[in-house]
């Protein structure tokens, strides 16, 4: 949610260009995550759950990624010019990317041990501290520090203001929260006797290695379009276009929120259930409502889609790029769907399907993107997001149903998607997003779903 909360404020004091090299940095920035993080969040619940001595779990995962960490920064500030060079990144920017990335890795571990310990208090303190001092941050030197030196250029705070320092006043904003993030976890760090078990490591690398497979390509998915438009698209627009397309896509983020808050939620409970009798009949419930809820947070944001870019994409010259956004919603809940249906996989320790899967993904968005993209530039990057996850949701419910069968009402699902798509259909497109039209259709479909779930809803809360 922090990176549509300061939209405004990114489009509001950049250009479409300079944003655009912000849009590019945070891609790198997600498909280094993937690396530093090496699968070893969910190889920690899988061993956290079945180990018996979790101390050594939890020493061990940690002794890991923070040896992996110290090499990563230890290689990247050595050949610092070279990477500067082959990634398109300023030699000014790419110090605070190595260091953002090796603090945001250190915390992957304490995170993951506050939501096996079911710990959703201190977690959601934490990170909403970490959103609260990015997003001040920020402000104040996005909007605040300009005003105040332009007014009184000879105090301190007007002495230390730099114009066109926009990029790197963002990273630094990144760097001061993440270090706050890191001390506020590092009690899971020190408050415990360190043992590095070379047995249990193996076991969890062994596991995860297929999970960094599947997250490499996931994010190809996610953020290669960015570069590629960047790369492919004539020099004198491609910063341009790269960022009316990352600021539009950004309204995607409410279907994005509301899948992630869902998945970080129902994985552990995923695995905590996984050796219940019959849980296929929890998984399928889970997976129903899922797909309920999202159908109406696609119409809604469809509908509301003109208020919500004046809202959070302040300048006019970003709106080019609005007709991406129904797309990219259907794309994030497709990738939601997967999400709840790749269960199967990692319950059963079948984990080399998600990469499978993810890498076919991969292979579309990149095959789309470079054949499309010089004729359609943005569409095709959207249009490539949507192929992508909508094969992979559709394969892992093929191979689900093959090795794990769970039931899932798939009349109701089709229903509730199928109703949703073309209501969408309808109100952006064919009346494009007129309100007299696209308001009483999401009336419409809330009435559906009430009529059809109120007393499933009611026998579900009344069973608690």
């Amino acid at each position: 949610m922090l990176n549509v909360i300061l939209v405004p404020i990114y489009t509001g004091v950049m250009k479409p260009g300079s944003y655009g090299e912000v849009v590019v940095i945070f891609a790198y920035f997600a498909i280094f995550n993937v690396f530093l993080a090496y699968g070893m969040e969910t190889a920690f619940f899988r061993f956290y759950k079945d180990t018996e001595n979790r101390k050594r779990v939890v020493s061990t995962s940690l002794l890991s990624i923070l040896g992996s960490t110290l090499l990563f920064m230890l290689i990247g500030f050595l050949f610092k010019s070279s990477l500067s060079d082959v990634l398109e990144i300023s030699d000014e920017y790419i110090g605070y990317v190595f260091w953002i990335l090796a603090l945001d890795a250190l915390v992957i571990i304490p995170f993951a041990w506050l939501r096996a310990n079911e710990r959703p208090m201190r977690y959601a303190i934490v990170k909403l501290i970490n959103v609260v001092l990015n997003l001040g941050l920020n402000s104040f030197f996005l909007i605040f520090l300009p005003k105040i030196a332009a007014t009184d250029s000879s105090g301190f705070l007007g002495s230390i203001y730099k114009p066109d320092f926009e990029i790197s006043y963002i990273l630094i904003s990144n760097l001061v929260s993440s270090a706050v993030t890191l001390g506020l976890m590092l009690r899971v760090y020190l408050r415990r006797p360190y043992v590095f078990d070379m047995d249990i490591w193996k076991r969890m690398i062994k596991y995860a290695m297929p999970v960094m497979i599947a997250g490499i390509a996931f994010t190809v998915n996610e953020v290669l379009d960015k570069i590629l438009l960047e790369k492919i698209l004539p020099i004198e627009i491609a910063s341009d276009e790269v960022g009316k397309y990352g600021a539009c896509v950004k309204l995607a983020v409410f279907m994005t929120l509301f899948a992630t808050a869902f998945r970080m939620g129902i994985e552990p409970f995923f695995f905590s259930h996984s050796d219940t009798k019959h849980p296929q009949k929890a998984y399928a419930q889970i997976t129903n409502y899922f797909v309920v809820l999202g159908s109406i947070i696609l119409l809604a944001v469809v509908v509301f889609s003109d208020l919500l870019k004046v809202l959070f994409v302040r300048d006019e010259a970003y709106w080019e790029a609005m007709p991406v956004v129904p797309l990219i919603l259907l794309a994030a809940f497709f990738l939601g769907i997967y999400h709840n249906l790749s269960v199967w996989y990692k319950v059963t320790d079948r984990t080399k399907f998600g990469a499978y899967i993810s890498m076919i993904g991969a292979v579309l968005t990149i095959i789309v993107n470079l054949i499309f993209i010089p004729h359609f530039g943005y569409m095709a990057s959207a249009v490539a997001t949507l192929l992508a996850y909508g094969t992979m949701m559709l394969l892992s419910f093929y191979f689900g149903q093959m090795y794990y069968p769970i039931p899932y009402n798939f009349r109701k699902i089709i229903f509730y998607l199928g109703i949703s798509i073309l209501f969408s259909i309808l109100s952006f497109y064919i009346f494009d997003r007129n309100l007299f039209v696209g308001i009483p259709l999401l009336l419409l479909f809330l009435g559906l779903v009430y009529k059809l779930e109120f007393q499933n809803l009611k026998k579900l809360y009344l069973n608690r």
